[in-house]
């Protein structure tokens, strides 16, 4: 139940950031809800199709809606009045959750420890990847600012947790904090990551 709750949340965020990323672009009613759709489920969908599950969301209604639910949302609000910093937050929220989900359901179907961590950067990056690419912005992948490493450090508390044998919510909830602490730091004070040849 917590983390079906988690991904739940996860993907109303990410696709809360979809429909800001189609707010500042001023796309259309449709175009907001492919954005919140393809980035709520984007990185969710790539992890289950690596580790052969089935994709979480085919064959259920309430994922896609509350993808809708939150293009709606944007859309009635007038985001595209919202600072950038609302898009990076939404999107800090969501990887902090994806990164913990990709994780505990690659473990559930039997991975090792390292490709769970791969799994659960791969689900919390790749559908703010898509949103970047459809939004024709640079992706946050090619960004100096510490992105996919918040999400490996949430993956990472998440999965030794649980290889201590701590509770999946104190586990979870030691990697969401893990991985949205670093990023709130790198949104905040600008922390990055050094650069090939640069000073």
């Amino acid at each position: 139940m917590l983390t079906e709750l988690l991904d739940m949340a996860g993907v109303a965020v990410f696709a809360i950031s979809g429909a800001l990323a189609a707010a500042r672009a001023r796309q259309t009613i449709v175009t907001f809800a492919f954005f919140a759709a393809v980035t709520g489920v984007g990185g969710g969908t790539l992890r289950d199709l690596l580790i052969g599950a089935p994709v979480f969301w085919v064959g259920r209604s309430d994922y896609l809606g509350v993808s809708l639910v939150a293009a709606a949302a944007v859309w009635l609000i007038r985001a595209e009045r919202w600072p950038l910093a609302a898009l990076l937050w939404f999107d800090a929220i969501g990887m902090a959750a994806y990164a913990v989900i990709g994780a505990d359901k690659a473990l559930g179907y039997g991975l090792p420890a390292l490709p769970a961590i791969v799994m659960g950067v791969l689900t919390a990056s790749f559908g703010g990847i898509i949103r970047d690419v459809l939004a024709g912005e640079p992706s946050i992948l090619l960004r100096p600012e510490i992105y996919v490493s918040a999400a490996a450090l949430g993956a990472t508390v998440h999965v030794g947790a649980v290889f201590l044998g701590a509770p999946l919510p104190l586990a979870a909830g030691l990697g969401v904090a893990a991985g949205f602490t670093l990023r709130a730091l790198a949104i905040a004070r600008g922390l990055k990551l050094p650069g090939y040849g640069r000073d």
